[in-house]
């Protein structure tokens, strides 16, 4: 009796120490020196470091392996175990997510991440459960600005010009309201089409500016701060189900703590990534006068009306407080 108890835990031991480390694809369609990219870098490192044999992680940066046209539906698919999708792309699930599409609704990113510590902010992550997806944690990017090939200071500058704007409905909308032409593209052949014309300008952050080159085949970056550029770090919903229980706790608190970084450091890569362009002397930076900004802030009222009826009141009351 003995023997074959101590054989069967031998066994045991033995196919546990011989079981496949469970691997985590990371996808996402920035460079590795955006704050997504050094969030995805990071968060493997401190797996591989803690998790060791046990969990490995892939990170694929700039679309190699999924564009932000179908990384969604690989994720449902679990094709790929993690993402860390723009707000927007989640605009087609709830209503909820257009708090973060609402122009000049936060002041600047500090005002954000005030936003989702709140009850109304952390409720966000489970918002889209049902489509399968499990929302661990937000990551900041940094503040919206405009890059075009011809000088933006009012809402008037922008009519007739063509942008290439995420795959958003709300985003749409906005540019259309100030006589813009907006192009829905992925990311991966934005700076294609902003070389070659497709479209003459488009909205981003100074990251991300920098990351994709877009200073060297543009003339003007216009320093708006007109929205939030930030992300849901999600995974699906059965592949995260099925993680033993200790590992689910581990990799918990690495979201965290890689989370916490991402967080700090976004004003800071966006700040040196904007002193790294202007070093170039490729592109003018233009900021607005107080005057130009309220001609901004006003032609998006009709906007406001429409979308604040659409979110809840809790959401819409709390950013609003944070901004104070």
């Amino acid at each position: 009796m003995r023997m074959t108890l101590r054989f069967f835990i031998v066994l045991m031991l033995a196919s546990v120490a011989l079981a496949e480390p469970i691997t985590i694809k990371f996808s996402h369609v920035t460079s590795s020196d955006s704050p997504k990219g050094k969030g995805a870098i990071l968060f493997k490192k401190l797996v591989e470091e803690r998790l060791a044999g046990r969990v490995e992680v892939e990170v694929y940066h700039n679309a190699t392996l999924y564009s932000d046209a179908n990384e969604m539906e690989a994720l449902k698919n679990n094709q790929v175990q993690m993402l860390a999708p723009s707000l927007s792309k989640f605009g087609s699930y709830t209503d909820q997510f257009a708090i973060f599409e609402l122009p000049f609704m936060f002041k600047n990113v500090d005002t954000l991440q005030k936003f989702w510590k709140k009850k109304a902010g952390t409720d966000l992550l489970n918002a889209v459960s049902n489509q399968g997806i499990v929302g661990l944690s937000f990551w900041s990017n940094g503040m919206k600005q405009i890059i075009s090939n011809t000088p933006i200071l009012v809402p008037q500058n922008a009519r007739g010009v063509s942008f290439r704007i995420q795959n958003s409905d709300s985003i749409q909308r906005q540019f259309e309201m100030i006589g813009a032409l907006p192009v829905q593209m992925a990311f991966s052949k934005s700076f294609q089409a902003l070389k070659d014309g497709t479209v003459q300008a488009t909205e981003n952050t100074w990251s991300n500016f920098y990351g994709q080159k877009y200073h060297t085949v543009q003339k003007y970056v216009t320093e708006t701060n007109h929205g939030v550029l930030a992300y849901m770090l999600v995974t699906n919903r059965k592949f995260w189900s099925s993680l033993p229980f200790d590992i689910k706790v581990e990799l918990t608190e690495i979201v965290d703590e890689v989370s916490a970084y991402v967080n700090h450091e976004a004003n800071k890569i966006n700040e040196q990534a904007k002193e790294s362009i202007l070093a170039t002397n490729q592109i003018k930076l233009l900021q607005l006068n107080d005057d130009q900004r309220q001609q901004w802030q006003h032609v998006f009222d009709p906007f406001y009306a429409d979308y604040v009826k659409t979110i809840d009141s809790a959401i819409y009351l709390t950013a609003k407080n944070v901004n104070r």
